[in-house]
């Protein structure tokens, strides 16, 4: 059996979850404000609790590597880190935007849902009408109930306007998803264009962190460092101290 510990904290949402023999056997996740790092060790030890395992019990520990929140990250991959050094478990990381990609079938209602879009692009809100993104083509497998994604496009900071995504929109129906979808909605206007504004969520790491557990797809633990994307830039207050 493969338990896996799965960590997401790239946004506003912090959760966690734990993957069982291919299951999602216990969840939490929280949406309060600047709260990641006093909720995400402690929800990974409820779940452990919850059913009756300890760190030992665990196979690996997953953390979404970003892009996405520089703190949220730092907070997600400095807890997956203290598991992994004071347990010797091995450290997996999945992509944030394979996360919501992932996550599209559940988000949409179903696979067969899914499978109706030519293209996922999901999207991690920056700041104004920027957004994290990729290009994800949809492969449907023969069956629109087995679901397989490519990623064609490099992950990317883009400033969205009116004629963002506008060849992929022309080649047919395009969901696209994350946290930054909503804001995107009052831009692009096209037919085709499909919207569902979302975090991404730990338990929709289950299958690539399983896929990349079976690859042995394992991270240095002491140097592994979370995709920023973008290098963060710290600003003086203008608040006065004194």
């Amino acid at each position: 059996m493969e338990r896996i510990i799965l960590i997401e904290t790239s946004t506003a949402l912090c959760s966690t979850a734990l993957a069982e023999d291919g299951t999602i056997t216990s969840y939490r996740e929280s949406s309060a404000p600047k709260a990641h790092a006093s909720l995400t060790a402690v929800f990974v030890q409820e779940m452990l609790a919850e059913r009756g395992l300890t760190l030992a019990d665990c196979d690996a520990v997953c953390v979404s590597m970003g892009p996405g929140s520089y703190t949220g990250l730092r907070v997600g991959v400095s807890t997956a880190k203290g598991l992994c050094f004071g347990s010797g478990k091995p450290l997996l990381a999945v992509g944030t935007l394979d996360t919501l990609v992932a996550q599209a079938a559940d988000e949409a209602g179903a696979a067969g849902r899914a499978g109706q879009y030519r293209y996922i692009i999901p999207m991690i809100d920056a700041r104004r009408m920027e957004v994290y993104t990729a290009v994800f083509s949809v492969i449907t497998n023969g069956s629109e109930d087995t679901l397989s994604y490519r990623q064609i496009t490099e992950t990317a900071p883009v400033i969205i306007d009116e004629n963002s995504f506008a060849k992929e929109l022309e080649a047919g129906p395009v969901l696209f998803i994350g946290d930054g979808a909503g804001k995107c909605a009052d831009v692009i206007k096209h037919h085709n264009a499909n919207f569902c504004q979302c975090h991404p969520k730990a338990s929709a790491m289950l299958t690539p962190a399983l896929e990349a557990f079976r690859k042995g797809d394992f991270k240095d633990v002491a140097y592994f460092e979370p995709f920023y994307l973008k290098e963060f830039v710290a600003t003086v207050s203008k608040k006065k101290l004194f």
